[in-house]
């Protein structure tokens, strides 16, 4: 039986070590492409217990197979801030959903709803006025695009979403099959709460 939960505070430090090996494993298939490390990982994902952050995960049994995280903007100003310099939303109003990962034997069956929803329903326990991601940008004719591969992209506008031109970030991070970072550009979505 699959089960959803919110996770902040201390619960979240409980799912860490799950929650990094199942953003490695997810992470490693297109669009991301992600080289993952554990120790990395444990060091990124501390963040996610700060105030205001959750996690919202789904276990299959004991086995986790699928998570969201997020937490108020500003926690990733150092990140996103030079992103948003001219849009007029404060950092302060907005609810950052950050990554959400799911095994492919589990997608298609609403989870990706449930990650969605409880973002943003912390989001608005926050009293933040917008909710906002960003995905990786790959240009179509990448080597490693699967064949038949569909963008989420109208997943994203049924729920409200909408991509910010013009607001792009950019992100460092190891590609499989590559020895160096390399940098990658990151296009916000964002709806009103």
């Amino acid at each position: 039986m699959i089960r959803t939960a919110c996770l902040t505070g201390d619960a979240v430090a409980a799912v860490l070590d799950d929650l990094a090996r199942l953003r490695i494993a997810v992470f490693r298939d297109w669009p991301y492409l992600y080289d993952g490390d554990l120790d990395y990982e444990r060091d990124y994902l501390r963040a996610y217990q700060s105030p205001g952050a959750v996690v919202v995960a789904a276990w299959d049994g004991s086995r986790m197979i699928g998570a969201a995280t997020g937490a108020p903007m500003e926690d990733h100003a150092g990140d996103f801030a030079a992103a948003f310099a001219n849009r007029p939303e404060r950092l302060d109003q907005i609810f950052y959903c950050a990554e959400s990962v799911l095994l492919p034997e589990y997608r298609g069956q609403g989870l990706g709803h449930a990650f969605f929803d409880g973002r943003e329903a912390q989001g608005r326990a926050l009293g933040r006025r917008y909710s906002a991601f960003c995905s990786v940008i790959r240009p179509s004719d990448h080597p490693l695009r699967p064949a038949g591969y569909r963008p989420l992209d109208g997943f994203w506008r049924k729920r409200g979403y909408a991509p910010l031109p013009g607001v792009i970030a950019s992100f460092d991070w190891k590609d499989m099959g590559e020895a160096e970072t390399t940098r990658k550009p990151l296009q916000f979505w964002m709806k009103t709460l």
